[in-house]
């Protein structure tokens, strides 16, 4: 893997140069095998925390650990077009926007003892437009090269803090363009609640139960780009112990293996549609 400045990554998917890197500063990892027409994104990945925040930091490791994504960067890592976060979500959260990325309270407990210095705010906030400087110019690239993109937006959710039953998988789509992208939508949904999982794990899928897809990279990309859809898509972290922080490798894996057959046919799907130039396009 490369460690390449922000500059050089962006020149490489300008000339549609097959390449992994990590960002000069760690802050994220890009692969690309291959510029095909969908996008695998982890933005919650990470677990690095800046070592000059962590006397001032409440939290513990584990309790960042709970509220991040562990492992999805793991389940999409097979396909041809990554990019992850590798920061920890309490440095600074890349799924929102800038002013408010950087939390003062998190989960209901204050985050810092002492209010952050605006030297390491800007170092937080740097990280994370150099972030979407690259997502730009990735999804530029494809959209571009095909005429639209989809984007599989991969996040996990802790089951067991709720009161009800919950599905295996959420997908979030109250700021997509149903009109043109509903069916897309609940084709990947159907697909997802389909996954034959391993230790008796039932796979559920519903749309817009636990999460509605507010996520920034979602809107963001949804925003600036007439002719991507992105998928919010959330697993509940039945891969793993939340309690204890165990994970289940043998889940982990199933859920790789079999999104290695299905996101690909979503994408196809995708692309085969016509939905997407209803507005004349």
């Amino acid at each position: 893997m490369l460690k390449l400045g922000i500059s050089n990554i962006i020149s490489k998917i300008k000339e549609e140069v097959p390449f992994e890197a990590v960002s000069e500063d760690y802050s994220f990892t890009i692969k690309i095998d291959a510029y095909a027409p969908y996008i695998c994104g982890a933005v919650h990945d990470g677990h690095q925390f800046r070592r000059s925040l962590w006397e001032n930091c409440l939290h513990s490791e584990y309790e960042r650990w709970y509220e991040e994504d562990p492992c999805t960067k793991e389940m999409v890592r097979s396909h041809p077009i990554v990019i992850a976060g590798c920061d920890s979500r309490f440095e600074y959260d890349l799924n929102r926007a800038p002013e408010t990325a950087i939390y003062t309270d998190a989960w209901g407990k204050q985050l810092w003892k002492n209010p952050l210095s605006q030297t390491e705010r800007n170092q937080s906030l740097g990280k994370h437009t150099n972030f979407y400087e690259v997502v730009t110019a990735l999804v530029h690239q494809i959209e571009a090269k095909y005429g639209k993109a989809i984007v599989f937006d991969m996040h996990s959710y802790n089951w067991k803090r709720w009161d009800r039953e919950v599905p295996t998988w959420n997908l979030g789509t109250a700021n997509i363009d149903n009109d043109r992208y509903g069916g897309i939508a609940d084709s990947w949904s159907k697909k997802l609640g389909g996954m034959q999982l391993p230790n008796g794990i039932k796979s559920t899928s519903k749309i817009n139960d636990t999460f509605q897809g507010n996520g920034y990279f979602l809107k963001y990309i949804t925003q600036n780009f007439d002719n991507t859809l992105v998928l919010a898509t959330e697993i509940s972290k039945v891969y793993c112990d939340e309690l204890s922080g165990i994970l289940y490798p043998e889940v982990v894996r199933s859920v790789e293996e079999q999104l290695k057959e299905l996101i690909p046919l979503q994408a196809q799907e995708f692309h085969d549609s016509d939905l997407w130039d209803l507005n004349g396009n």
